[in-house]
């Protein structure tokens, strides 16, 4: 269905809206966002970039603002802001950015003092609906609350790493979630979601993104160029093979991941909550169900090495600023064929055959 320039950049980010108009000169890009691609070569301008990071850093600011109000939560606006905004669901895999925080906060709690200065900043934030009768979406927001709380609350990683999952999602907040997201995240096993509006409406505003290789990360991929999209897992193709190449025990488990495991069935992440604890000790169980039908269905612990490297790949790009704001300037410039006038148009002549008919200009009448 595409996505409307006019709500998510003009409405939600008016500082790039304006940025846009004035070094094109003229707002046509509201109503032809392919006009944007005139700007991708203002990536190598020192100058532009400033004018673009200013802008990022402000819609950054106004998040950070708007989270202290909803959950009390200070965050870095200096730290990449990993944003993942889907309904919570099993197939969307939320699990799997579970898995590779606490992964992440084993790394910075067993690192030195000096070590855990070097490592990059990153604030990570959860948004999105459970539908009322699915035990396990409630149970993986409550994953990411326990995490939250754990990584939050430790002083020797909080500076580093910090969790937050914003309240009641809707398109309000979305407005001032989207233009603030550096790293947008779709991990859907490939050929169970194919769009993610959530990633299309960031990276209009210069976001990149994580994401497997289906869909909307592909053609983002295809429109920008590798360095928008850090890509990870297999193929619509090649997941029924792995599928049942796991479903038979065929799977080796990452011992990062196996570490972030034990931790889960400890109960550090639980909260002293004897019923969180149990159901997030079956959500790992489950990983390795003697049922064939039920064991890793989703291809958590085949995907989670990859995914971890795609991260570490996300990491080297943000911390050299200048790469990451060009590759931030040519993805938001690329997002003409995502745009809702462009769906509309392609439905209307290749679907429909229909062929373009101005409105009529107003009639003046005499007196």
């Amino acid at each position: 269905s595409g996505v409307t320039p006019r709500r998510w950049i003009h409405l939600a980010n008016r500082p790039l809206s304006d940025l846009y108009t004035l070094h094109l000169q003229s707002d046509r890009w509201l109503s032809d966002v392919s006009a944007l691609r005139e700007l991708v070569s203002k990536g190598d301008d020192a100058s532009f970039r400033n004018e673009w990071m200013f802008v990022r850093r402000a819609a950054k600011s106004r998040l950070a603002a708007y989270v202290k109000f909803v959950a009390g939560i200070d965050v870095n606006i200096d730290s990449m802001f990993d944003g993942h905004f889907q309904n919570i669901h099993e197939d969307r895999r939320q699990l799997l950015e579970c898995f590779y925080i606490i992964h992440r906060y084993q790394q910075i709690k067993g690192a030195s003092c000096g070590a855990r200065a070097d490592m990059l900043k990153r604030t990570t934030f959860f948004g999105g609906k459970a539908a009322t009768g699915d035990a396990h979406a409630k149970a993986v927001v409550k994953l990411i609350h326990c995490i939250a709380d754990v990584v939050n609350g430790d002083s020797e990683v909080s500076p580093s790493l910090k969790v937050v999952f914003i309240p009641n999602y809707r398109v309000s907040v979305a407005q001032a979630v989207v233009p603030a997201t550096d790293l947008a995240e779709h991990l859907s096993l490939p050929g169970t979601k194919a769009s993610c509006t959530f990633a299309v409406k960031s990276a209009m505003n210069g976001g990149l993104v994580v994401g497997t290789t289906d869909g909307a990360t592909a053609e983002i991929r295809e429109e920008s160029g590798p360095d928008a999209v850090f890509s990870f897992g297999c193929t619509r193709d090649e997941v029924p093979d792995v599928r049942g190449r796991s479903r038979c025990g065929d799977c080796h488990v990452d011992p990062r991941l196996m570490r972030v495991f034990d931790a889960i069935r400890g109960g550090q992440f639980s909260g002293g909550d004897h019923a969180a604890h149990r159901r997030h000790t079956e959500i790992v169980d489950k990983l390795f169900s003697t049922s064939c039908e039920e064991r890793d269905r989703c291809l958590l612990v085949h995907d989670f090495p990859l995914y971890a490297d795609a991260q570490a790949r996300a990491d080297a790009l943000y911390s050299d600023q200048d790469a990451w704001c060009k590759a931030s300037i040519k993805v938001a410039c690329s997002m003409g064929r995502f745009s809702a006038d462009h769906m509309a148009t392609s439905y209307a002549t290749k679907v429909w055959g229909l062929e373009a008919s101005p409105r009529p200009a107003p009639v003046r009448r005499a007196g």
